[in-house]
């Protein structure tokens, strides 16, 4: 099994927050959801080849440490942009192997961001 998509919400009305933060800041490749889904107001993004998130619009919810990990190459580049763009970037719990950092989304939904540089569980 793998994770095909992640979905996150979104207040109404935040269209453009949406593409300039996972489009803009983010550098995601925004896709065309499916045609039965126009009526949703849906935004979707390709992670990677097989991967996608996925924005729908709610009533925002409280502050939570739910969130969804992005893996990317080069996660100091990638501060930098998110930093840059007025991001605040926050520092977590280091795991051996694997560089990270947390950040809030314009909506309140938490992503971390990591590389795998090696995994901890070869080393036990």
């Amino acid at each position: 099994m793998r994770i095909q998509h992640v979905s996150v919400s979104r207040p109404p009305d935040t269209n453009v927050a949406a593409r300039a933060f996972y489009g803009d800041v983010m550098g995601l490749q925004e896709i065309p959801p499916p045609a039965a889904l126009a009526e949703m107001n849906v935004i979707w993004y390709r992670l990677d080849r097989e991967t996608e998130l996925h924005l729908f619009v709610e009533a925002q919810q409280a502050r939570s440490a739910r969130h969804f990990c992005v893996a990317c190459d080069d996660v100091e580049a990638l501060k930098a942009r998110l930093e840059a763009g007025g991001m605040t970037v926050e520092d977590t719990i280091p795991i051996a192997g694997r560089p990270r950092y947390m950040l809030r989304d314009p909506f309140d939904n938490l992503i971390e961001i990591t590389t795998i540089e090696w995994n901890y569980l070869d080393k036990q």
